[in-house]
């Protein structure tokens, strides 16, 4: 095997590794039970028909840097720093992904 094959294979094996993880936590039950919550504001699966902002296909890192702004009380909001404050850093990081990968 060259370099160039056996580089190519590794990237493949990699990719394939993240690929699996993003999918175990799409399916994940108790993330999609944290994320339904959020339905009653932010649309199903995070896709608003209202006023509240839509947070479907939102960036992973900027919905997480969104959730901890809220939980650490620097981003005003009327409800969402109660809600964050109910969540781990963790799984606010699961949220951000949850959201991150749903269609807006």
């Amino acid at each position: 095997m060259t370099k160039i094959q056996r580089a190519l294979s590794t990237a493949l094996f990699a990719g394939a590794a993240l690929g699996a993880t993003a999918a175990q936590a799409a399916e994940d039950p108790q993330v999609r039970a944290w994320a339904a919550t959020c339905a009653t504001c932010h649309g199903t699966n995070g896709a608003s028909a209202t006023g509240i902002p839509a947070i479907a296909g939102l960036d992973s890192e900027r919905a997480y840097t969104l959730l901890k702004e809220f939980k650490e009380g620097t981003r005003p909001a009327t409800v969402m720093h109660q809600h964050a404050k109910g969540y781990t850093d963790e799984e606010l990081k699961s949220l951000a992904a949850y959201f991150s990968r749903q269609r807006p």
